[in-house]
């Protein structure tokens, strides 16, 4: 089988293990931007949570010079599928600039398929023939290519942000991609080690669509419903792997349904029923948001933390089975799996906490920052 299947050469044999995964990500709220090879030495104290089937990062803010562009990243199994995807681009485009992504070749990364980046604008004319605003038309175009196009996987697809993820320890996929020469308000960095999922390139962590990318500890044990769910409005889930449904369920929530970050927190990390049973008859909102949105409760344990363009949160399960800590330091805000990983980059955080169950931690830009 080949890559457009999501399997062959680029899908390495599994290891289980009940609980693992090293997440960890920081916001500066003034949106100063900061080098990415500081989110590689949080993820390199925790490097004993991964077993290097998968590490990746997020950076928002590294393409000023394209910062109204959609920042297409897109691997290829080979040029067959390549030219396919630049004739679809270029059909349903306006393509700025096309590139490789520089990546360094002498690293502990092997056997790497092509890495290309397209800046790009949806063309005029087909967001007029299709009746769709720009954000749902790129939302249409990622799930054609990822779904159609024989061997090539869109992995990135925000304005002024990126994904960088490979099969791999997360230091060694920040040299692989040179993460020290970008600069970003917002980095997320993820190191995996698979528990019902298999290792592979699209596989790895962040997953994202538009500029909402998202890292995971744990595992969706609702996924099948979550992912029937999502299809009624579009998305389509090809990665063989549980956390895609989270990037596209926030999307779905944030984005197109209008939910503030606290509430689509409610309905992906719901409370038991039981709970809701017990609020007074004026302050049902949960009771409401379960009957409304009950194919989104996301189920099983896990630690989430998402980027977006003017922020970042962590979000725990509604019974914290996975780890999360959070801290503050000036105007700046960290979250990882463990404290070491905070401490690694920020010795002395004026305060430091684990977010209770279902509680999301935000960091939100100021200003026109």
């Amino acid at each position: 089988m080949n890559f457009g299947d999501r399997q062959g050469k680029w899908v390495v044999d599994e290891v289980k293990v009940p609980d693992a995964c090293g997440l960890s990500g920081f916001i500066n709220l003034d949106g100063k931007r900061i080098g990415g090879e500081i989110v590689r030495e949080s993820m390199s104290v925790m490097r004993e949570r991964g077993n290097g089937l998968g590490g990746g990062y997020a950076g928002y803010g590294i393409y000023p010079d394209f910062k109204e562009h959609f920042a297409f990243h897109v691997m290829f199994e080979d040029d067959s599928g390549r030219r396919i995807c630049e004739e679809l681009l270029r059909e349903y485009t306006e393509v700025e600039k096309g590139e490789g992504i520089p990546t360094r070749q002498k690293c502990e990364i092997v056997d790497p398929p092509i890495l290309m980046r397209y800046f790009l604008l949806p063309k005029r004319e087909k967001l007029e023939s299709e009746n769709l605003e720009p954000d749902d038309f790129i939302v249409q175009l990622v799930m054609k290519i990822n779904t159609q196009v024989p061997g090539s996987f869109v992995f990135s697809s925000g304005k002024n942000m990126g994904i960088f993820k490979a099969v791999g320890f997360p230091e060694d996929v920040a040299d692989f991609y040179k993460l020290e020469s970008y600069t970003g308000y917002t980095w997320i960095g993820h190191g995996r080690f698979p528990t019902n999922t298999p290792g592979w390139w699209g596989g790895a962590h962040p997953f994202n669509i538009l500029d909402w990318s998202v890292v995971h500890n744990g595992e969706i044990s609702s996924y099948g419903i979550n992912k029937r769910y999502l299809e009624m409005f579009g998305y389509k889930c090809t990665l063989l792997t549980d956390t895609e449904v989270m990037a596209y369920l926030f999307d779905l929530l944030i984005r197109r349904h209008g939910l503030p970050i606290e509430v689509a927190s409610k309905v992906v990390a719901a409370p038991f029923w039981e709970e809701i049973d017990q609020k007074e008859e004026g302050d049902k909102l949960e009771e409401s948001l379960r009957m409304v949105y009950g194919s989104a409760l996301v189920n099983g344990p896990f630690a989430v933390i998402v980027g977006f363009s003017r922020g970042m949160f962590g979000l725990n399960d509604r019974v914290k089975l996975r780890p999360l800590v959070a801290a503050v330091k000036d105007e700046t805000l960290y979250v990882a799996s463990e404290e070491a990983a905070i401490r690694q980059i920020c010795n002395r955080p004026d305060n430091i906490w684990a977010p209770p169950a279902g509680e999301p931690v935000i960091g939100r830009l100021k200003g026109d920052a």
